[in-house]
């Protein structure tokens, strides 16, 4: 899938949005726009602004309103923010190849820029147009979803007893809810039915936790370019779901064996890690995770199917078949 294409295609709109995010992160403090520039010059994808206005143009006919910018800036500077208070949780010193804030200036400092950034994204979804009081709702949700993921997911790292239920409701809640409220405030924006809206969700529920399963995928199968290296959230004793596919195709006994080594991952941290990945290949948990992630690709293409035909309802279907195939 281009990437560009789909901006080339979005065309002012996307400039619109990339203009809304800058202006609004403006100050008169020169310290904090540096650190606002810096990381807008590292913006990545930007995948969650993008659904968004495929998703306005989908539900409306191609046309995209003041208030559909503003929510699809908000959603990227909400992403962002969560970015850096992750950061912080999970002490990363580097982030999209580059040095993190946190490591460059500090763990405060990344907490007061990620507040800057939640708060500018409120700001915007507040000064859209008359249905900003129900967008509020949705984005409010998504940052309620997001800290109760974080802190289920610490709480089951803890106890190293996590199941595929608790992981799909981490990933829904610090991924996929994201992804909701990027394409559900686009489709309200657009004055799409109820109908349309709950498609809207539907799509991106199952994308984003498409994505978070293919982010997964690549911690036990990608190289260093996915910006971390192999087998990185086993050393912070988080259980996904190529370790749990493994689970299951190993039996009870295995289970228990490699469960105890995470749960003690510290003592022996790269012997450990090693032969956990090695686990997870050897008992066709990668295999598991593919087939998962599969599905609900397949449910996110199936949900656009109430959408009229469009080039943005095709870009939306050519994004939910990039989450599968990306190799970063």
């Amino acid at each position: 899938m281009d990437i560009k294409a789909i901006k080339e295609y979005l065309g002012v709109d996307w400039l619109a949005v990339q203009n809304q995010i800058v202006s609004s992160l403006k100050s008169d403090i020169g310290l904090l726009n540096a650190t606002n520039d810096s990381i807008l010059s590292h913006s990545g994808k930007q995948l969650r602004p993008m659904l968004s206005l495929l998703m306005a143009k989908a539900c409306s006919g191609g046309m995209v309103s003041d208030a559909a910018i503003k929510y699809a800036a908000a959603a990227e500077l909400l992403h962002n923010a969560t970015l850096l208070h992750d950061d912080v949780a999970d002490g990363s010193d580097k982030r999209r190849g580059v040095p993190t804030i946190m490591s460059l200036m500090g763990s405060s400092v990344s907490v007061l820029v990620g507040d800057y950034w939640l708060v500018k994204a409120m700001e915007l979804v507040l000064d859209a147009a008359d249905d900003s009081s129900k967008v509020m709702k949705v984005f409010s949700k998504t940052l309620s979803d997001l800290a109760e993921g974080e802190m289920l997911q610490l709480q089951k790292a803890r106890k190293g007893d996590t199941d595929e239920d608790d992981y799909l409701r981490i990933i829904y809640n610090k991924t996929a809810s994201l992804f909701e409220a990027a394409c559900v405030s686009a489709a309200i924006s657009s004055g799409a039915s109820e109908e349309m809206v709950k498609a809207a969700k539907d799509y991106a529920v199952a994308l984003g936790l498409a994505f978070q399963i293919k982010d997964d995928i690549l911690d036990y199968s990608g190289t260093e370019a996915v910006g971390k290296p192999l087998g990185a959230d086993i050393l912070e004793q988080k259980m996904t779901l190529p370790l749990l596919g493994a689970f299951a195709n190993a039996g009870k006994e295995k289970e228990t064996e490699i469960r105890v080594k995470i749960n003690d991952i510290e003592s022996h941290p790269e012997e450990y890690r090693n032969e956990i990945v090695a686990f997870v290949k050897e008992y066709n948990g990668l295999e598991y995770a593919v087939s998962r992630l599969n599905s609900y690709v397949e449910a996110a293409v199936g949900a656009l199917s109430m959408f009229p035909d469009s080039e943005a309802r095709d870009s939306l279907i050519e994004l939910a078949h990039f989450t599968a195939d990306r190799i970063m």
